[in-house]
């Protein structure tokens, strides 16, 4: 877990993230009921199952992890680096999941219960300890008003790495400039720093979905498994009532007066631009994708998408 996460005030959950429920999320992942994940070519998206025998084909060379079989490790590999590796072979190569992260300062709005930024962390905080519940690693890159990567972990000292990483980016997104970058960059960007990975999950409102997205994703389907949890507001997926809307932006406060029916349907449809846009390309790429509410509960959403949990207990 990340020292600066661990030890600043933790967030409220509603306009910013709270470390303390994403690591609670980990109990409810714990009481779901699992699925088995189906044995499937890495390229796929599915991770091989993890079967154990002679004559399989050698994958790729790990760091060693307690329980690792000994009789595997990489004797060459770690007289060259000096820390111990294990041999993975094909038939029991980890699963890896990226989860690729938007912090947008358009994120950080939200009418109902919480911040798209908040329900965004609490999103990928789930799909990271689904993961390491199904024994994969998992790791997270988020573009926007925060450039950062944290490489795959194993376990739950990845999905803790996951959450610490959520808190702090929130923090350091708040107090950073505006700063606009496209889908499309930051695809080109996640496909070159895959990390042996075979799943990837975009979370996203869909406001830096550009006209070159489609085919960078396109490109990385080709790698990988790919899906996307796409975030909106209330206003931005259903026409608002007539009223008077006090709004911040940049440090500014106002009022938008809605009266007309054209009026409230023209705010709407700019509000809800994003997650049109992205849920567009989902559809036409054949993506395995949902629409996410700030209200929805984070557990339901990524098991629709990453489709290892059949529910709680």
């Amino acid at each position: 877990m990340n020292a600066v996460a661990a030890h600043r005030p933790d967030g409220d959950g509603r306009s910013s993230v709270s470390l303390a429920e994403l690591i609670a999320l980990r109990a409810r992942v714990g009481r779901a009921r699992m699925a088995p994940t189906p044995s499937h070519a890495a390229r796929s998206g599915q991770q091989s199952s993890r079967l154990y025998g002679r004559g399989m084909d050698y994958a790729e060379s790990r760091v060693y992890q307690a329980g690792d079989d000994v009789r595997r490790l990489d004797w060459r590999l770690t007289a060259r680096s000096g820390k111990l590796h294990t041999k993975l072979f094909q038939e029991d190569r980890e699963g890896c999941l990226m989860i690729l992260l938007d912090t947008h300062a358009s994120m950080r709005f939200g009418t109902r219960r919480r911040f798209k930024s908040v329900q965004a962390a609490r999103l990928a905080a789930c799909a990271a300890w689904v993961a390491a519940r199904a024994g994969e690693r998992v790791g997270i890159m988020a573009f926007g008003q925060v450039d950062a990567l944290l490489r795959p972990r194993s376990g739950a000292r990845g999905a803790l790495a996951v959450c610490g990483a959520l808190a702090e980016w929130d923090v350091h997104g708040e107090q950073q400039p505006e700063r606009a970058e496209p889908l499309s960059d930051a695809l080109l960007r996640i496909s070159r720093l895959l990390h042996g990975a075979n799943r990837v999950l975009l979370i996203s409102d869909g406001f830096s979905c550009d006209a070159d997205a489609r085919q960078r994703w396109l490109a990385l389907r080709q790698h990988v498994g790919a899906s996307a949890l796409v975030v909106a507001d209330a206003l931005e997926q259903s026409l608002p009532p007539s009223g008077r809307y006090p709004l911040e932006h940049a440090g500014e406060r106002y009022d938008v007066v809605l009266h007309g029916e054209r009026q409230r349907r023209a705010f709407q449809q700019t509000l809800g631009a994003g997650s049109a846009r992205l849920g567009q390309l989902a559809q036409s790429t054949n993506t395995r994708w949902r629409n996410v509410d700030t209200q929805t509960d984070p557990l339901t959403a990524v098991s629709a998408v990453l489709g290892s949990a059949k529910g709680a207990r």
